[in-house]
């Protein structure tokens, strides 16, 4: 089991380093928001392109950031059950999650959303908008993002069963959303 939890930990790398490119993307966009509004009613001039690549950004914050959000058990959980759980209980339920729901949900994403990237690829299909950029790009994100949860999902259950067998150390810790 210690080839697969070196496995695991060199994906938790990938993860972290696609999320801080995640994280760059929330400044730029950030940026390009605020530089796009004040040309607008500053200067009364527009472009669909500058809105469009906003959309970009933001897409690949999400697709690129959820990975890292789930290595950190920072993700959303439907708290009805698992907060009252103790010991092994809660890493029995996120096994149960993530194989029976994450990984079939993300692998059916990926294989049916290449499909559309290689169409828009091939196409060179454009923004219908005035000024729009090309789509594949974006749609590119759609099966990257969702093979690396794919991915992530596989390290998480592999440390979570590492976890069980007291080869791994890791905080199972759940903090729950102010309500």
């Amino acid at each position: 089991m210690s080839a697969l939890l070196k496995l695991a930990l060199a994906y938790d790398w990938i993860s972290t380093r696609f999320g801080k490119i995640a994280a760059w993307t929330v400044l730029l966009a950030a940026l390009i928001s605020a530089g796009n509004a004040f040309v607008r009613y500053g200067l009364d001039i527009s472009s669909n392109a500058w809105l469009e690549i906003q959309w970009y950004l933001f897409a690949t914050m999400v697709m690129l950031g959820a990975p890292v959000v789930l290595k950190l058990n920072e993700h959303v959980r439907v708290d009805i059950i698992y907060g009252k759980l103790k010991g092994y209980g809660p890493v029995y339920v996120d096994l149960f999650g993530l194989i029976f729901f994450l990984l079939p949900v993300m692998g059916l994403l990926s294989y049916l959303s290449w499909p559309l990237f290689v169409s828009m690829y091939q196409s060179g299909e454009m923004s219908p908008n005035a000024g729009g950029l090309i789509r594949w790009p974006a749609m590119l994100l759609l099966p990257l993002g969702f093979g690396l949860m794919f991915v992530q999902g596989l390290s998480e259950i592999i440390k979570r069963i590492c976890y069980l067998q007291g080869k791994f150390e890791m905080d199972t810790h759940y903090e729950r959303p102010v309500q």
